[in-house]
């Protein structure tokens, strides 16, 4: 009796190679996945923080008084000047402000000032997870805000 191709099902090859590709695929997916969820998180803190000073120049601008946002560096959190709620960032992230020296509170703790016409004291805020970073500038003469790619 002669069987034909399709009765004999797969050689032992075929199989071996399956399972080889599934295993390359289960290697490499994870770290794929891991490695944006943990920058995702990072850019989408970085534009709250600029969310934030955007918030504090147009407080500045329409009650004609200074407005700042102060960064809490070892507790991860910043705050508004007027407003109660004091916003998180994450835990596993480095967190950094570069300000004027008059802004700086404690080791700690420092703040970007916005005055009535729309400048500030300018500085930087810098958001690191492993090699990745973000910067977020304050112009001191425009007090514009922008975010940066870094490294």
């Amino acid at each position: 009796m002669a069987i034909s191709r399709l009765q004999q099902g797969f050689t032992l090859l075929e199989i071996l190679v399956v399972l080889a590709l599934i295993a390359m695929i289960y290697a490499l997916v994870p770290p794929i996945f891991s490695a944006g969820g943990s920058t995702t998180e990072l850019k989408a803190s970085a534009r709250q923080v600029a969310a934030g000073l955007r918030k504090a120049r147009s407080v500045a601008i329409v009650r004609r008084e200074d407005a700042t946002l102060t960064v809490d560096v070892e507790a991860r959190r910043f705050s508004l000047t007027g407003d109660t709620k004091t916003y998180a960032l994450p835990q596993s992230s480095q967190l950094s402000v570069y300000t004027a020296e008059s802004e700086v509170a404690a080791d700690k703790t420092g703040a970007i000032r916005f005055y009535p016409d729309g400048s500030s004291t300018g500085g930087r805020i810098t958001l690191a997870q492993g090699e990745r970073k973000f910067y977020v500038d304050v112009d001191w003469l425009s007090g514009q805000v922008e975010i940066l790619d870094g490294p």
